[in-house]
């Protein structure tokens, strides 16, 4: 949820804000001794500094999401991890400067915050569809502003040629915002005393068919035995020991203990599946 205005959190957050302003920003000279100091020498000294010097840029990116309801303080701290992991990441030999490098790496960690946390349904998983979610939700917000409400089919056709992807995935997307997370316990009813999980269909079987399903599979059971039974004992020992083991034995693991080649352990398991196939057909079909 957002911070109330006044509250302790929203205190924490503007002493936060403070505090990142004080800070001493890098000159590319200081900038690269700091970083090639972490890099080749693990100097956790100079990561310290790296990344104090870098918070206000954690924090002004961090300001960009505050609309999503999570706590500010939350967003700076997914960024200062995204910060720690640019600079584990970053080859002072290149020809940049860290902070244009950091930045990606702050944005998406705060962005998949974002992600985790706006709602228990997960809303995007892949690029794309995380890019989606937040040019879709800034434009849904202009919409908004301008009174236009929700987004209409004329608007979703539009905007799925601006933002180059199908109609059916603007309206997936679209339909995913606009709904809100509430919990099955809510009551609902004019008397409030019913819950939306009472409106949730039980998709397990009925106790009539769990019931089926056993005497259906002791059934089977009982005619797999009687049918193995009626094979000769070398084909039962490879038809138990291939197929009806927890770990099935190897071609080659029969062969050593039946004294006959891999070859003919594979004909003698086809030809004791197809006699176990036509018994229990003809079982089957006598019922």
């Amino acid at each position: 949820m957002g911070n109330v205005p006044g509250s302790s959190t929203d205190r924490l957050d503007r002493n936060l804000l403070r505090y990142a302003m004080k800070l001493p920003t890098l000159s590319a000279e200081e900038e690269g001794v700091l970083t090639r100091a972490w890099a080749d020498d693990h100097d956790e000294s100079a990561l310290q500094k790296l990344v104090s010097a870098h918070l206000r840029m954690v924090i002004s990116q961090a300001a960009r999401y505050r609309s999503y309801g999570l706590a500010f303080a939350d967003l700076v701290q997914e960024g200062t991890v995204g910060l720690m992991q640019a600079a584990e990441r970053f080859d002072p030999e290149r020809q940049v400067r860290f902070s244009t490098y950091a930045i990606w790496w702050i944005r998406a960690a705060i962005q998949d915050y974002v992600l985790r946390n706006w709602s228990v349904v997960r809303v995007g998983t892949t690029h794309a569809e995380k890019r989606l979610f937040f040019n879709l939700r800034r434009l849904r917000a202009k919409i908004a502003q301008s009174g236009a409400g929700t987004l209409n089919p004329e608007q979703a056709a539009l905007l799925a040629r601006e933002l180059d992807v199908s109609l059916d995935v603007i309206e997936t997307i679209d339909a995913r915002l606009s709904a809100r997370d509430c919990s099955v316990n809510e009551p609902f009813g004019e008397n409030g005393d019913g819950e939306w999980q009472d409106l949730i269909a039980d998709e397990r079987a009925s106790p009539e068919e769990q019931t089926t399903s056993q005497l259906d599979s002791q059934t089977r059971s009982r005619w797999l035995a009687a049918a193995m039974r009626e094979l000769p004992d070398r084909e039962q020992i490879i038809i138990r020991k291939r197929h009806l083991a927890e770990n099935g034995a190897t071609l080659e693991d029969l062969s050593h203990e039946l004294g006959v080649s891999k070859e003919r352990v594979r004909q003698l398991e086809k030809r004791a599946l197809g006699r176990l196939q036509a018994i229990l057909v003809d079982r089957e079909t006598a019922v």
